[in-house]
């Protein structure tokens, strides 16, 4: 994998935030608290956790319109968020949290391949230091909420070879590309994989789970030593 590290605290204003680096993939993960959970979960006992993702205009090589501009989140977008919350909600007891609202913001200020996979590892992170903030306030108990650490690596094929943590660069060019999240206990909350031209094999996807499996427990090695730093 490349060098993967993490910035707590890195928003003077946010209750949660960690600057997570995956290579010269970097994004920016905040965690709000809104004191109140979404309407449709009003009265419910039950708090929510959702994610927001964007990239920056020269997140990329070329310069992007940012999607404000154009007056609506692109497809690619809005599927990569509601991954982002998934992922979290999964390891999260929404009944403990209260009726409240947690959104972790994922902003890629550089990319370089796996935006969405850093943006999971950090979110955790963010997540972890706002249900903290909220515990100092006597507002709920992080031990409650917070059921397990969750991290997430992309693995693909590339050059007839199985590889971990891929840049844009093998990103671009990969037989097969896939993206797993996992959590700390080994559990799978998700997996996409796609092959990029011939079909990939069942040998072929158990290598890239093998290798997402190794990955994962690293990231969430690293997540507990951030946490305790």
């Amino acid at each position: 994998m490349r060098k993967v590290s993490f910035e707590r605290n890195f928003s003077k204003h946010a209750e949660g935030s960690c600057l997570v680096r995956f290579g010269d993939t970097h994004v920016l993960c905040t965690a709000s608290l809104e004191e109140k959970p979404p309407a449709w979960l009003r009265n419910s006992g039950k708090g929510w956790v959702t994610a927001e993702y964007g990239m920056l205009p020269r997140a990329t090589g070329d310069r992007m319109k940012r999607e404000a501009a154009s007056g609506k989140q692109g497809g690619r977008t809005q599927e990569i968020q509601r991954l982002i919350g998934r992922s979290l909600r999964a390891v999260v007891d929404l009944s403990a949290l209260g009726e409240k609202q947690i959104t972790i913001d994922c902003d890629v200020i550089q990319a370089d391949g796996g935006t969405r996979t850093a943006a999971i590892t950090g979110g955790w992170i963010a997540l972890h230091d706002c249900l903290k903030w909220m515990e100092a306030r006597s507002m709920t108990k992080l031990d409650k909420v917070l059921k397990d650490h969750v991290a997430a690596i992309s693995c693909g094929i590339f050059a007839g070879q199985s590889v971990i943590d891929l840049d844009y660069l093998e990103d671009s060019a990969a037989e097969t590309d896939a993206n797993f999240v996992m959590t700390g206990t080994g559990g799978i909350v998700e997996v996409q994989g796609t092959a990029e031209g011939a079909p990939f094999s069942q040998e072929e996807f158990l290598s890239l789970l093998a290798l997402a499996k190794a990955g994962t427990e690293e990231l969430v090695a690293l997540q507990k030593q951030a946490i305790t730093a």
